[in-house]
């Protein structure tokens, strides 16, 4: 059984391939070759343990366990820990163990990346981003594959790890400018894509600052008590997710509109129904699109299927 860490992984996979490998998981997923059971936590007062199996094609099955301890930022440690453990679907032979902490980010990443690509104007180049945290950058980074990045603008509450955020941007050479503050009125106004990464339980933007036109990923809210979206913004929205069963389940941001009646369910359209050419995207310039992201197992299945098929045949393009 192959052990795959952090620095094996980054030697491997990159947000491009990332995001490729996701958009055909979630064709696969919408085509019911792959399942995604809606997977399980364990919440307690120290924060949740989530279980998620799952299947991907005919050559990948596997488990992955992600805690999410947000006062682990007061002891000097990461929020997010994630293994991912994959078995032959034939013999059920554990095949491998892989790190998945950089792994989510990356997948988290790539499922924006996707939504991105199919759903915003082909001309978009400004970027807002609410949320500074462990997930921000890799947002950043999959918009920047998929979009030509002008500008991209990061909000915090404080302002503070926004500014740090974006400095560290461009010197990376991520984007060629970013600004960091705390006022979203502001990084709004003009922004084509909005990417909202927190665990908010009341929304982290208003609805009249979101200009016609624009595309809105909303990846951070995984539970029913978290809403970074307006419900108002959501009404007169076309809306996106990755998967039905699992945004029922879990996303504040798609069942409270759902009960305050100013959303049907029939209206949720998979990503992967887009990707495989069976429903349509953006329908016109002037559309406001979100995608409502929790996350599910063919993410994880996808990036460590790529990264296990480049180590067996050494590292592809």
């Amino acid at each position: 059984m192959r052990f795959l860490d952090e620095a094996e992984l980054r030697r491997r996979v990159d947000m491009r391939s990332a995001i490729r490998a996701v958009a055909d998981a979630f064709a696969q997923l919408w085509r019911g070759d792959a399942d995604a059971p809606v997977r399980t936590p364990l919440v307690d007062g120290h924060g949740a343990t989530l279980f998620m199996p799952g299947r991907l094609g005919a050559r990948t099955t596997g488990l992955k366990v992600v805690s999410v301890r947000p006062g682990n930022h007061a002891r000097g440690l990461p929020a997010i820990h994630a293994v991912v453990l994959t078995v032959d679907p034939v013999t059920g032979i554990p095949e491998a163990v892989l790190d998945a902490r950089w792994l989510t980010a990356l997948r988290t990443g790539a499922a924006t990346g996707v939504a991105t690509e199919w759903l915003a104007r082909p001309d978009a180049s400004t970027l807002a981003v609410f949320g500074a945290g462990a997930q921000a950058e890799a947002q950043v980074e999959a918009v920047a594959a998929v979009r030509d990045l002008t500008e991209v603008r990061i909000v915090s509450s404080s302002g503070t790890s926004a500014r740090r955020l974006a400095d560290r941007l461009v010197e990376r050479g991520a984007v060629p400018r970013a600004v960091g503050g705390s006022d979203g009125g502001t990084a709004l106004r003009g922004a084509d894509i909005v990417v909202t990464v927190t665990d908010s339980p009341t929304p982290v933007l208003n609805d009249t600052d979101v200009e016609p036109g624009t595309h809105v990923n909303a990846v951070g809210g995984y539970t029913l008590a978290m809403q970074e979206l307006p419900t108002k913004l959501v009404a007169r929205s076309r809306v996106f997710v990755d998967e039905r069963a699992a945004v029922l389940d879990e996303a504040g941001d798609i069942v409270t509109p759902i009960e305050a009646g100013v959303l049907t369910v029939d209206a949720l359209v998979e990503l992967g129904a887009v990707v495989a050419g069976d429903r349509p995207g953006r329908q016109s310039p002037d559309q406001v699109t979100v995608f409502k992201s929790v996350g599910n197992i063919v993410q994880d299945l996808a990036v460590a299927r790529l990264a296990l098929d480049r180590g067996d045949r050494g590292r592809a393009d």
